[in-house]
C-alpha cells in the first residue's frame, strides 16, 4: 500500500521539517507540496526533502491562491501518476497520529467498500515562546474536545479531517475537511487517526498568519486586534494551565514531543528519515483505557457535528423562506398585471 500526503505551504519553517519527517516515519511514502510564495527558510527545507527523493515540489504564486483547486490538483496527481492507494490532504501545522503502529497499519484495515475515514482534530494551546524552544517542546497541552467551543471561527473547535482512497477525479473542498461529489463511501463512527493541530505557535508565525489572512479574516473575533497582540491573550500562563488541568478542560499530551525527540538530531537540528524503509519511530496501539477516553472525545465530536448540521439546515431554511417570499411577490405582481389587463379590456 502506498500513502501520499499533499501540502500547501507558505512560510512554515518553524514546523515544516518536523511535520515532513514525522509523517514519513509514521507511514507516508511520498509528499506532494505546493509552495505559495514562501520568503523564509521553507523552500530550503522542501528542496532538501526533494533531493532525498521523498517529495515533489510545485510552486503557485497566485494571489489570492485557490486552496481547494491546488489540493485537488495534487490529489489527482497522486492518484494518476504516483500510484497512491490512500491520500492525506494535510496542513503544515497538522500531525496525523495513527491509533495503531503506523498510518499504513490503520488505513490498511479499512474494508474495501469504504474510501473515506476521519481523524479527530486535537487542538494544542499556545504557550510562551520567549526561550526559543521548538513548538513541540512547549506545546504539550491540548483542549479536551468536550470543553472546546463550537463557533465556526474558533481555531480550537471540535472538528475532523479526512483521509481518502486515491481517485483521479477527486475534488477536495477548501480546508481539506471533505470531498465534493464523490463516489467514495465514508466509514462513519470510527476515527483511526488523531490530527494534532498547532495553529498558533509563535508571535512571529501568528503575525505572518495575520498579514496573510487580513482580508479573509476581517471582522472575525480572532483578528480584530493588531497582529502583535493576537497571540498574547491566548497564551496560557502557569496559573491558567494548572486550573485548566484541574477542571478537565486541558489534557497533557506529550506523544508528539516524545516522538520528535527520537527523530531529532541535536547536532544538526534536523530530523531523521526512515532507514532502508524502516521507521525510526516505535508507535503502538492504544490500550483499552485509552480507547475508553477516546470514545468520550469522539462523542463530543459527534455532538459538534450535529450542531454544524443544524446550523446548515437553519441557513437552508432561511434561504428557502426567502425564495418562497420572492415567489409569492412574483405571483402577486403577475396577478396584479393580469387583473389590470382584464380591467382595461372591460
Amino acid at each position: 500500500m502506498r500513502i501520499v500526503m499533499t501540502l500547501c505551504v507558505k512560510n512554515e519553517e518553524d514546523v515544516l521539517d518536523a511535520q515532513l519527517a514525522f509523517h514519513l516515519n509514521a507511514g507516508v511514502d511520498f509528499v506532494i507540496v505546493t509552495d505559495t510564495g514562501s520568503t523564509d527558510g521553507t523552500l530550503e527545507i522542501l528542496e532538501r526533502y526533494a533531493r532525498d527523493g521523498v517529495l515533489q515540489l510545485h510552486h503557485d504564486h497566485s494571489v489570492p491562491f485557490d486552496q481547494a483547486a491546488l489540493v485537488t490538483r495534487m490529489a489527482r496527481l497522486a492518484a494518476k501518476e504516483l500510484e497512491a492507494d490512500w491520500i492525506i490532504n494535510a496542513d503544515a501545522d497538522e500531525f496525523w497520529w495513527p491509533r495503531g503502529e503506523s498510518l499504513r497499519d490503520v488505513l490498511g484495515s479499512v474494508p474495501p467498500g469504504y474510501g473515506i475515514v476521519r481523524g479527530i482534530w486535537r487542538a494544542f494551546v499556545p504557550r510562551p515562546d520567549d526561550d526559543d524552544e521548538p513548538f513541540y517542546e512547549r506545546m504539550t497541552y491540548r483542549l479536551a474536545p468536550q470543553a472546546a467551543l463550537n463557533e465556526p471561527e474558533r481555531p480550537f473547535r471540535p472538528h475532523s479531517k479526512i483521509a481518502h482512497r486515491a481517485d483521479p477525479s477527486v475534488r477536495v473542498v477548501t480546508g481539506n475537511h471533505d470531498l465534493e461529489k464523490t463516489a467514495l463511501a465514508p466509514l462513519r463512527g470510527w476515527y483511526p487517526i488523531e490530527v494534532f493541530h498547532f495553529p498558533l505557535r509563535t508571535s512571529m508565525q501568528v503575525s505572518r498568519k495575520h498579514e496573510a489572512n487580513r482580508h479573509a479574516w476581517r471582522g472575525r473575533e480572532l483578528y480584530r486586534q493588531h497582529a502583535d497582540d493576537v497571540l498574547g491573550p491566548l497564551v496560557l500562563g502557569e496559573d491558567q494551565l494548572a486550573h485548566g488541568l484541574e477542571v478537565g478542560v486541558l489534557v497533557e499530551d506529550t506523544r508528539l514531543r516524545d516522538a520528535l525527540r527520537v527523530l531529532a538530531d541535536p547536532a544538526t537540528g534536523r530530523f531523521a528519515l526512515p532507514r532502508d524503509g524502516s521507521s525510526q519511530l516505535a508507535l503502538s496501539r492504544p490500550s483499552i483505557v485509552d480507547d475508553a477516553l477516546f470514545a468520550v472525545d469522539a462523542s463530543a465530536l459527534g455532538e459538534a457535528d450535529d450542531i454544524r448540521v443544524r446550523r446548515q439546515l437553519d441557513k437552508l431554511d432561511l434561504r428557502l423562506k426567502a425564495v418562497d417570499r420572492l415567489l409569492l411577490v412574483r405571483i402577486e405582481r403577475w396577478l396584479r398585471r393580469v387583473l389590470r389587463r382584464d380591467s382595461a379590456v372591460r
